[in-house]
């Protein structure tokens, strides 16, 4: 087993075109057009991964996707990518190569170099991913208005649909499996959404339920949802029925899917939608309003239903 800066430097080696910047005491972020922002995730084997459901690899890539994903609501461009990470003594060097070569394919997809990070030992795997980006305009949760529509990316709920499979002791289906190893941060969609007059932004890493009311309570608004139009993924319509509950509650109370939910000026209609499909590659759902007041209000065939967001704490 190699010691600490011998482990550095295969890491440099393997990421090689990928990292810029390593070995100096701090990374130096190139100046990019508007304001720099900056977020962290943590990734912690037993919490947020298994590696009797996904590789080392996998696991790289999906903290590095996670943290790059709370820079697309923002609207930034990606600029550089931090990595601490926590080794088992039992790890092997190529295990550690193989974790952070995931990492190094998320920053190349994104767009970003790995510029740096930190190492030490522990009883499992963790990643703590710091990601900078700029943004011409950064978007927060803070600006939804009363008369805005509220507007979702993609499909929600294949991720969940992996993890109650796992549960289960069965292999999720492909989609459903993809979805939660190999997450995709909308970055591109991000930027096209700040561009066309988002005024709050979050992504669904706590799920839909949960992250609307994160929504709802940074910009002192009330939001209006109608589950019926959430856009449910084919992967969780089984894991749906397994559970006795409609596909759009299963989707809308999952977590990490990544997607955005955005709040647009109510002049943004269904007519704006297929713009977005053409120039981002996934759909744009409108699903709900703000409103004046507080909470969130969610109906189902017409019936209130209250949603459960993911709580780390609960």
């Amino acid at each position: 087993m190699s010691g600490e800066f011998e482990r550095i430097a295969q890491i440099v080696e393997a990421l090689g075109h990928r990292a810029r910047g390593i070995g100096s005491d701090c990374a130096i972020v190139e100046p990019g057009e508007g304001r720099l922002v900056a977020s962290t995730d943590t990734s912690v084997e037993g919490v947020h991964f298994r590696l009797d459901w996904i590789a080392l690899r996998e696991a790289g890539w999906r903290a590095a996707a996670g943290a790059f994903s709370d820079l697309a609501p923002a609207g930034a461009m990606p600029a550089a990518l931090l990595a601490a990470v926590v080794v088992p003594a039992s790890a092997a060097d190529e295990d550690l190569v193989a974790l952070m070569a995931g990492v190094g394919d998320a920053a190349e997809a994104a767009g970003a170099p790995v510029s740096g990070g930190d190492l030490s030992s522990g009883p499992a795997w963790s990643l703590t991913i710091t990601v900078f980006g700029w943004a011409p305009r950064p978007v927060t949760r803070t600006g939804a208005r009363p008369g805005d529509g509220l507007w979702v990316t993609g499909a929600l709920g294949a991720s969940r649909a992996a993890l109650e499979a796992w549960r289960r002791g069965e292999q999720p289906v492909a989609e459903a499996r993809a979805a939660f190893a190999h997450p995709v941060a909308r970055l591109d969609a991000g930027r096209r959404l700040a561009a066309v007059g988002a005024r709050a932004m979050i992504d669904l890493s706590d799920g839909l339920g949960g992250d609307a009311a994160h929504l709802a309570r940074a910009s002192e608004v009330g939001i209006d949802m109608e589950l019926d139009a959430v856009p449910a993924a084919a992967a969780c319509i089984e894991e749906a029925r397994r559970l006795g509950i409609s596909p759009q509650q299963f989707a809308a109370e999952g977590g990490e899917d990544y997607e955005l939910l955005a709040a647009l000026p109510g002049d943004f209609g269904e007519s704006d939608a297929p713009a977005f499909m053409r120039d981002c590659g996934i759909p744009l759902t409108r699903i709900g309003a703000v409103r004046q007041g507080s909470g969130v209000h969610a109906t189902l065939a017409g019936r209130p239903i209250a949603l459960v967001g993911f709580d780390h704490f609960r």
